[in-house]
């Protein structure tokens, strides 16, 4: 009969990602996972396989955890234009308060783009964003307002990493409104 565990799956993706976010995609190692999971090595070759594995379970977890965050705010938000922003600025808060950890974040990224995987769950996030947003924006079937002020933000989130004057919250939300403000 096989040992309970000691750690459900979650618990342990939760703590991979924490490594992800501290020390980059590279540090999660099998070795690394067992030292802060208290788990050993073959324990974790016998749940993921590889460390690729390990990787895309951890970062499809984020995923879902995005996708919950994302579904909560939608459903708080007004739907109005400052709804919007107040949206897109809540999903702000996990990039960093600087633009060093931002950069870290970058490296996250760069593990959702090369996985096919992740990479759909990148593209299915995007359209639910936008969709909402153009909820927000009263723009549903008339145009595509709510995608471009999704890359505006992913675009304002790019130069805060340059130059990172002031809170990432009051950065995006300024920039947000100069975008709307620009449609009228």
């Amino acid at each position: 009969m096989p040992r309970p565990r000691t750690l459900s799956d979650e618990q342990l993706l939760d703590m991979v990602l924490g490594l992800v976010h501290a020390e980059g995609p590279d540090a999660a190692s099998f070795g690394a996972v067992a030292k802060i999971s208290g788990l050993s090595g073959s324990t974790l070759v016998q749940r993921f396989g590889t460390k690729t594995a390990m990787l895309r379970a951890c970062l499809l977890r984020a995923w879902d955890r995005l996708d919950m965050e994302t579904a909560r705010l939608v459903q708080s938000v007004p739907q109005t234009p400052e709804g919007a922003i107040d949206l897109l600025a809540g999903l702000s808060k996990d990039y960093g308060e600087d633009a060093a950890s931002y950069a870290e974040g970058l490296l996250v990224l760069r593990e959702d783009l090369r996985d096919p995987a992740l990479r759909a769950r990148g593209a299915a996030w995007g359209k639910t964003l936008a969709t909402a947003l153009d909820r927000c924006l009263g723009a549903q079937g008339k145009t595509h307002v709510g995608r471009l002020m999704l890359s505006q933000w992913q675009g304002c989130l790019l130069w805060w990493g340059f130059e990172p004057q002031g809170s990432i919250d009051d950065y995006v939300r300024g920039e947000l409104r100069r975008f709307l403000s620009s449609l009228t």
